[in-house]
C-alpha cells in the first residue's frame, strides 16, 4: 500500500491534474492583474513581480508543501484535520490551531469560486464584441454559473469528474503555450529567476512590501493540494507538480514580457494581461476553457470543504449534520447544510464586490493564516517524530517569517474586503470552540461508576417476572472509555426511571481513532447472554453507522455462538423467534440548576442552539428512529452551592 502510494502512474497523475490544482492553477487568472493594480507598468514592477511569484512557488508550495508537507500522511491522508490527528496525543493544546486552521480553510472555499469564475468571465471583454459588456450581466452569468454548480453538488461528480483531468492537461498545456508565444516579445524578464529583482521590488518600490498580499495569490491553493493526499498519492502530486508549476512560471513569464511591452502605461479598462497574451481569435475559447477551469477549481475546493467539515463532526469540533454519499466513490460525500452555507456566501461574495479586482483586495486573509497554522502543527510533527531541534527552529524561523510577512502584507486588504472572510473564518472558528469547549464542561462532571458494582442487581432485575418487560435486547449508547466503568446516568435510566427490564443488556461505545478509515470493533461478554459491551474503533473518516455495524456484530457472535438472541417468551422461544431490540438515547438539556461563570453559560447556551440546528443523537449515530426510545434527562454542569434556605417552625397563636 505504502509503495503504491508513493508511487506515480499515468492515470494517477491525470487524476491529480484534476482534483488538486484548480485553485492554484487559475491563479494566472488574476495574480499578476492584482501585482500590477492601478500602477503604472515598470521593468522594476513587472520582474520583480514575477521572481516575487517564482520565488512563492518554489519555497511555498514546492519545499513546504510537495517536498515536506506532504511527508506528513496519516495512513495516506492529508489536510489540517489529519495532521491535527497525527499530533492531538502529543498536546491538546494543538485544538486551537487545527480549529483556527480548518475555519480558515473554509472561509476561503466562501470566495475561490466567485473570484476564479468571475475573472474568467470577464475575460470576454478582450473581445471587441463584448468591450462594453455591462457589470450586473457579468453577474448575472456568474451566479448562474455559481447557481449550477451548487446545485449539481447533490448528484456528485463521479461521472463528469472523469473529465477533470483531460481538461485541467488542456489548461495547463494552454498556460505553457501562451506563455512560451510571448516570452520572446521581451526576452529581459528571464532575468526574474534572479531573487534579487523580487527583493530590490520589496525593498525599493513604493509600497512594495505590499504587493506581496497580490503576490501570496499564486499559492493560495497550496493548502488544498495537500488536503487532496489521500485521493492522489504522494508520488502523483510531487511529478504532476513539475509539469503544473512549469506551466504557471512559463505563463507568467510570457504575461511579463507582454506587459514589458506597455511600458508606462496602467492597465485601464479592466484589461487582463492573461487574455491580452491570447490571439483575438482564440479569445472566445480561452473564455471557455477557463471557465471551465474555474468551475473544476470551485468543485474541488466545495468537495474539500464536505470532507472538512466531515472530518471535524468524526472529532467533536462541529455539530452533527446530514451527510448523503451521491456515489459509490470513496470519500464522496455531499453535506446540504453546508453546500447551502458556502452557496449563500458565495452568492453575496459576487453581489457586494462584483468585480474580480475588488475580490483580489479581499482574497487571501484567511488563508494565510491556515498556512501559519499548518507550519506550526507540522513543526510539532517534527517534534514527536524526534526530528533534531536545530532544522525545526530553521523550519520554523524561514517559514514563519514568509508567512507572517505575507499576512502583514494582506492585513491592508482588510479593509477593502478583507473582514468580510475574517468575520466568516472567525463564526466557523467559533462553532468549533463553543462545540469542543461545551464537551470538555460536560466531561467535567460527568459521573462514572464501577459497572461490576451493578452487575448482580441487573442480574436480579432481568429475572424479575414481577416487572414487566421492556425489550428483550436494550442497547445503550456509552461515552465511556474504560471498559469497567459506566455513566451513572445509564444505571439512573435503567434501574431508576421506570425500571427497564431486558433479557440481555447491550452497552456500545464508539472510539473515533486517528487512523484515517480503521473500522473494527471489540465483544466483552461481561456476563453471558446477560451483560454485554460492544466497542467500536472507527477512524476519523468514517461513517459512524451503528445500527448497520452493530447488526453485523450481533450476526457474527451468533454465527459464533457467543450470544443467543432467540425471544425468552416461551410461544416465541420454541419458534425461534428473534427478540427485539431497543435502543436508549439519553438527550441533554440544559438545567436551571446551574452556577455556571458567565463565559461558560455563554459557550452552554451556544451549545444548545447549535444542537437544534444539527442532527439528533440517534440520526448522529445513524440508528434507525424506530428502534430507539429518547429520553430527557437534566445537563447539571454546575450545581448552584450558594443556595440558602432556612426552615422555621410555625407558631401557632390560641385565639381568644
Amino acid at each position: 500500500m505504502v509503495k503504491d502510494f508513493n508511487k506515480a502512474t499515468l492515470a494517477g497523475l491525470i487524476v491529480a491534474l484534476g482534483i488538486i490544482y484548480g485553485d492554484i492553477g487559475t491563479s494566472p487568472l488574476y495574480v499578476f492583474k492584482a501585482i500590477v493594480g492601478p500602477n503604472e507598468i515598470s521593468e522594476l514592477l513587472v520582474i520583480g513581480g514575477i521572481s516575487c511569484i517564482i520565488w512563492t512557488l518554489t519555497l511555498q508550495t514546492t519545499v513546504k508543501y510537495v517536498i515536506l508537507t506532504l511527508k506528513a500522511d496519516n495512513k495516506g491522508e492529508g489536510g489540517i484535520f489529519s495532521l491535527y490527528a497525527l499530533v492531538r496525543r502529543h498536546g491538546k493544546w494543538t485544538v486551537i490551531f487545527g480549529m483556527i486552521g480548518g475555519a480558515a480553510l473554509l472561509a476561503d472555499g466562501i470566495i475561490t469560486p466567485p473570484i476564479t469564475v468571475t475573472s474568467a468571465i470577464e475575460g470576454l471583454r478582450t473581445l471587441q464584441v463584448f468591450r462594453d459588456l455591462g457589470e450586473w450581466t457579468i453577474v448575472k452569468i456568474v451566479l448562474a454559473i455559481i447557481s449550477g454548480m451548487f446545485f449539481m453538488q447533490q448528484f456528485g461528480t463521479m461521472s463528469i469528474g472523469k473529465m477533470f483531468g483531460p481538461i485541467m492537461v488542456v489548461w495547463f498545456g494552454m498556460l505553457a503555450v501562451l506563455g512560451v508565444s510571448h516570452i520572446a516579445d521581451d526576452l529581459s524578464v528571464l532575468k526574474a529567476f534572479n531573487p534579487y529583482y523580487g527583493i530590490e521590488l520589496l525593498t525599493l518600490y513604493p509600497q512594495g512590501f505590499l504587493i506581496l498580499g497580490a503576490v501570496f495569490l499564486c499559492t493560495t491553493g497550496a493548502e488544498a493540494l495537500y488536503s487532496d493526499l489521500g485521493h492522489c498519492g504522494r508520488g502523483n502530486i510531487r511529478i504532476s507538480w513539475i509539469f503544473v508549476k512549469s506551466s504557471l512560471i512559463l505563463n507568467y513569464l510570457g504575461q511579463g514580457a507582454w506587459l514589458l511591452t506597455q511600458k508606462g502605461q496602467t492597465l485601464a479598462g479592466g484589461i487582463n494581461p492573461f487574455f491580452s497574451i491570447m490571439p483575438e481569435w482564440f479569445v472566445i475559447f480561452g473564455v471557455l476553457i477557463a471557465t471551465i477551469a474555474s468551475i473544476i477549481a470551485s468543485q474541488a475546493l466545495i468537495s474539500g470543504s464536505f470532507t472538512l467539515i466531515s472530518e471535524a463532526m468524526r472529532m467533536n469540533l462541529w455539530p452533527k449534520l446530514k451527510i448523503n454519499y451521491p456515489t459509490e466513490l470513496r470519500g464522496q460525500l455531499y453535506i446540504p447544510g453546508i453546500n447551502l452555507m458556502l452557496f449563500v456566501g458565495c452568492t453575496a461574495i459576487v453581489l457586494i464586490f462584483r468585480e474580480s479586482g475588488k475580490m483580489e483586495a479581499a482574497y487571501g486573509l484567511s488563508i494565510t493564516i491556515c498556512m501559519l497554522m499548518t507550519s506550526c502543527l507540522f513543526a510539532f510533527y517534527l517534534y514527536t517524530r524526534r526530528v533534531k531541534l536545530m532544522w525545526i527552529a530553521l523550519y520554523l524561523v524561514v517559514y514563519l517569517s514568509i508567512e507572517f510577512s505575507f499576512l502583514f502584507a494582506n492585513l491592508v486588504k482588510f479593509m477593502h474586503g478583507g473582514y468580510v472572510t475574517v468575520i466568516v473564518a472567525g463564526a466557523l472558528f467559533l462553532v468549533m470552540y463553543a462545540w469542543f469547549r461545551s464537551r470538555k464542561i460536560k466531561n467535567r462532571y460527568v459521573e462514572f461508576v464501577k459497572l461490576e458494582d451493578y452487575l448482580p442487581i441487573l442480574q436480579e432485575l432481568s429475572n424479575d417476572t414481577t416487572i414487566p418487560k421492556y425489550a428483550t435486547h436494550l442497547v445503550y449508547m456509552s461515552s465511556a472509555d474504560n471498559p469497567k466503568e459506566i455513566e451513572h446516568k445509564v444505571i439512573y435510566s435503567i434501574l431508576n426511571k421506570k425500571p427497564k427490564r431486558a433479557d440481555i443488556y447491550w452497552f456500545v461505545h464508539v472510539d473515533v481513532v486517528d487512523e484515517p478509515y480503521m473500522s473494527e470493533y471489540s465483544v466483552q461478554t461481561i456476563i453471558p447472554n446477560e451483560v454485554i459491551r460492544v466497542e467500536f474503533r472507527l477512524g476519523f473518516r468514517v461513517e459512524q453507522r451503528i445500527n448497520l455495524m452493530f447488526r453485523m456484530v450481533v450476526e457474527d457472535m451468533v454465527r459464533n455462538k457467543e450470544v443467543n438472541i432467540t425471544s425468552r417468551y416461551e410461544s416465541l422461544s420454541k419458534n425461534n423467534v428473534v427478540g427485539d431490540f431497543q435502543f436508549i438515547v439519553m438527550e441533554k438539556f440544559l438545567s436551571h440548576d446551574n452556577d455556571l461563570p458567565l463565559h461558560e453559560r455563554i459557550i452552554m447556551r451556544l451549545y444548545f442552539l447549535l444542537k437544534r440546528i444539527g442532527l439528533s443523537e440517534e440520526r448522529g449515530f445513524g440508528l434507525d428512529s424506530s428502534y430507539v426510545t429518547l429520553e430527557k434527562f437534566p445537563l447539571v454542569v454546575a450545581p448552584v452551592t450558594n443556595l440558602q434556605l432556612k426552615r422555621i417552625h410555625e407558631r401557632y397563636r390560641e385565639e381568644d
